[in-house]
């Protein structure tokens, strides 16, 4: 079901899919948030159908300023990016109930924000080719120096998003491509280092993959598959490992 969702002064394109009937009944929802630039929900319908017919309620929506959301990009932030989530998901998934966070590029940092926010609320957590922001850049519109601030060597590097991934204890997936042009490798490190702490962690390389994971995972349905199976299994009291696939 699509409709429109108003929240932060904007009104939000959602994209919301049910489990069938027939599927296994499961609990947590599903949000899946797109990365930056040209991004947006399209690219994540399919796997939100995937994690629908696994038998989760799911939901992907477009941030102000992408896709079919009001807005304009240059009026867009990191700190935009939390509140229209945090409202998104107050209206998919009232009352407190369980869920899975899914971030592509820069909705890492809202996954790790939202999983601060949120604290036991959220079961899993799935970072697709993460980004990590110091938190100079939150609050700044990316219209006014943005890229310029997050272009400074070493801007990533104050502990915030770091903090918030070592402190989850949940279940966790890191995505990386076989190839990146976009993270610098000492991010995506960090971040693993942090899922590595506390969270019962996997990780994926994708052969064949580039920064563009949306659009790759909307082309390769096996490998959905196993993403899915990786957010919801069960739990599992060891780490575990993926190292290619």
């Amino acid at each position: 079901m699509e409709f429109i969702h108003h929240t932060d002064g904007e009104a939000l394109s959602c994209a919301s899919f049910e489990p069938a009937p027939s599927a296994s009944s499961a609990s947590a929802g599903v949000v899946i948030m797109h990365g930056a630039g040209i991004g947006s929900k399209e690219r994540s319908i399919p796997l939100a159908r995937d994690f629908a017919a696994a038998g989760h309620p799911s939901l992907a929506f477009d941030f102000s300023g992408h896709g079919d959301s009001s807005g304009k990009l240059a009026e867009l932030s990191l700190e935009r990016r939390f509140r229209q989530a945090v409202g998104v998901i107050e209206a998919f998934a009232p009352g407190g109930g369980p869920l899975a966070l899914v971030g592509f590029s820069m909705s890492g940092q809202t996954v790790a924000d939202l999983a601060s926010h949120l604290g036991g609320r959220v079961e899993a957590i799935c970072l697709c080719a993460p980004a990590a922001y110091g938190p100079e850049a939150w609050p700044v519109p990316f219209g006014d120096g943005f890229t310029e601030l997050i272009r400074r060597p070493g801007s990533w590097r104050p502990r915030t998003v770091f903090d918030a991934l070592g402190a989850f204890t949940g279940r966790s997936v890191l995505v990386v491509p076989e190839r990146d042009e976009v993270i610098p490798p000492e991010v995506t490190a960090g971040i693993e280092q942090a899922l590595r702490t506390k969270s019962r962690f996997s990780k994926v390389v994708l052969d064949g993959a580039d920064h563009q994971l949306g659009r790759w995972l909307s082309n390769h349905p096996e490998h959905r598959a196993r993403l899915v199976d990786l957010c919801t299994r069960p739990h599992d009291p060891d780490h575990t490992d993926l190292a290619r696939t």
